[in-house]
């Protein structure tokens, strides 16, 4: 697989990194190495693959394109964003102690809750914008200060410089979901995390079709245990959904820009709609963090969320709907819409869903790339 260096740019990198032309045939596109298992020379003596659970040609393309992309030393793919997620908690042991913030996904919050408290593995969620709170929170067992910047559904910005900084005075991972933004618009390597990890579902492949998750780490200290955890449980991607990722990342800085100018449209055409309570997308200048976000992503992405006031609203919106549909997931060049509190957050209780601020009347608007203008006279018609 190719080296492309560090210092051309983002397209170059993600169009270039990790494909060079197939040695065997000169195909520009490489290969699905849609194989099971490699034969071997010799005992102890192989072409450097042995069976794809530990290592495949098309998924170790992509993974080195992740890196490349992230600024990290390894990448790493694994079978959805949760078992990314999952790889990265597994990094600790039982009697560990993870600090996490307030607002975030809710399958992490089943993850964490659900299933790794049940092997000892416990989470406290504070303010992690908040020094003060990070401080009282603070465990001799605390290991990882997992964050996820913008935050699903409500778009607030995590300051991960100064909680980069913190973990690390701390002696901490820091692990940071940049699904919303991909690498195109945010790398929090470079903001001094440890990890970084996608569901590689959403905008890195951006065509709804292939399910996957990936960690990028800024440490080989890092790295050795996840490829060991990968090849040891199994939750690996499969060749094909490697190549449908690859396939994916060639057009990202050309789709997420196209995402970014039809959000901000549709978020200053919201904002002023009388039937919108509230509106949520970093790019408003009215938004609490816009400053931080500016400072600290090129763009602000194709994800918002807007305030309908009640489920009623919200139903009658969603049903009025012509162009495109109510539906799981986000970051295909389709737009969809999605009801937080029944669907992404529908594991946490209403309380807990109030205190985090999802009110039932909570649309979350994954945006796509279709002219814009057939967007929003989708928006008005149903909101009218």
């Amino acid at each position: 697989m190719s080296e492309t260096p560090r210092t051309t740019g983002f397209s170059t990198r993600a169009i270039h990194a990790g494909q060079a032309p197939d040695p065997a045939t000169g195909a520009v596109v490489p290969p699905i190495y849609q194989t099971t298992t490699f034969a071997h020379e010799d005992i102890e003596k192989n072409k450097g693959y042995l069976y794809s659970r530990v290592s495949n040609p098309t998924r170790a393309a992509l993974e080195q394109n992740l890196a490349a992309l992230e600024g990290g030393v390894a990448g790493l793919a694994f079978a959805s964003g949760m078992a990314a997620i999952d790889a990265v908690i597994r990094l600790l042991k039982p009697g560990d102690h993870i600090l996490t913030q307030t607002n975030m996904y809710g399958g992490t919050i089943r993850l964490l809750h659900g299933v790794m408290q049940g092997w000892g593995i416990e989470s406290s969620h504070v303010d992690v914008n908040d020094p003060k709170a990070l401080d009282q929170a603070l465990r001799p067992s605390t290991r990882l200060l997992y964050l996820e910047s913008p935050t699903n559904p409500l778009m607030e910005i995590i300051d991960l410089r100064a909680a980069s900084a913190w973990g690390r005075a701390h002696g901490l991972r820091v692990a940071v979901d940049n699904t919303f933004m991909s690498p195109y618009y945010q790398r929090p390597l470079e903001l001094g995390a440890d990890l970084v990890i996608h569901s590689t579902t959403k905008y890195l492949n951006g065509h709804s079709d292939s399910i996957g998750g990936a960690v990028v780490c800024a440490r080989v200290e890092d790295a050795d245990p996840l490829r060991f955890l990968q090849k040891a449980a199994g939750a690996i991607l499969g060749p094909f959904d490697s190549w449908l990722v690859l396939r994916g990342i060639k057009t990202l800085a050309v789709r997420m820009r196209q995402h970014s100018e039809n959000a901000l449209a549709i978020a200053h055409r919201l904002k002023s709609h009388p039937r919108v309570k509230r509106v949520f997308y970093p790019g408003l200048p009215d938004h609490p963090q816009y400053d931080l976000a500016r400072g600290q992503m090129s763009g602000f992405g194709g994800m918002l969320a807007f305030d309908l006031g009640s489920v009623e609203t919200a139903r009658r919106f969603f049903k009025a709907l012509k162009l495109f549909p109510l539906a799981e997931s986000l970051g295909g060049v389709e737009t969809l819409v999605a009801h937080p509190a029944t669907m992404s957050h529908a594991y946490l209780t209403a309380e807990e869903r109030a205190r985090m601020g999802i009110g039932d009347g909570l649309v979350r608007l994954s945006v796509g790339i279709e002219d814009v203008e057939d967007i929003i006279a989708d928006i008005e018609q149903a909101l009218a």
